[in-house]
């Protein structure tokens, strides 16, 4: 049995110039991509639903650079990350949690090797539910700067029997981040928290 089918991808990109006070010195890029796939397991239990987790690596690494792509192509320009699912109804959160390998590996190999937890999000939701993914810095997640997130959702998914799997991305601190606390220029202990 095929594991991994995709329906459908659909990439969002926010170009960020602007909250109110001066303009940034460049743009915040802030984007996800969502790719839509059958879910093979659902409507039913299925014990050992572990083979998915391999299945699932390539499609983590295309999203990866697809996601990459959309902002502007450049691996280094990436400063916050986060990953979520949404699952169809006839579906378990468990089958979210499947993704957690395979996207979270997949942003920190295309990224050049990030250090941070990638932060996530999931349910069991109907079609057109909408998911707040989580955002931090790649590599300290004690980064305030970076706490952030991006509304995301497909239109005409999850279907009952379907999975729709997040990667999320930006490429800086919110606009006008001034809140205190670790600071991008220090990150020193390189452990993925500091």
């Amino acid at each position: 049995m095929e594991l991994v089918r995709v329906r459908k991808f659909h990439l969002v990109v926010e170009e960020i110039r602007h909250e109110f006070g001066p303009p940034p010195p460049r743009p915040t890029l802030k984007g996800a991509v969502c790719a839509v796939i059958h879910n093979p397991y659902a409507g039913r239990y299925e014990p050992d639903i572990t083979p998915m987790i391999e299945a699932l690596k390539p499609l983590g690494l295309e999203m990866s650079r697809r996601l990459v792509a959309g902002l502007g192509g450049d691996p280094k320009a990436i400063e916050a990350y986060g990953k979520g699912s949404i699952i169809g109804g006839s579906g378990e959160l468990e089958h979210g949690a499947l993704f957690h390998v395979a996207g979270g590996y997949a942003m920190r190999e295309v990224l050049g090797g990030a250090k941070a937890i990638v932060p996530s999000a999931t349910k069991v939701a109907g079609i057109g539910a909408r998911l707040d993914v989580p955002l931090h810095h790649v590599n300290a997640a004690y980064v305030r700067s970076h706490f952030d997130a991006i509304e995301v959702g497909v239109p005409d998914a999850p279907r009952a029997d379907e999975i729709v799997y997040v990667l999320a991305m930006m490429t800086g601190p919110r606009v006008h981040a001034r809140v205190g606390g670790l600071k991008a220029s220090e990150i020193s202990v390189w452990d993925g928290q500091r």
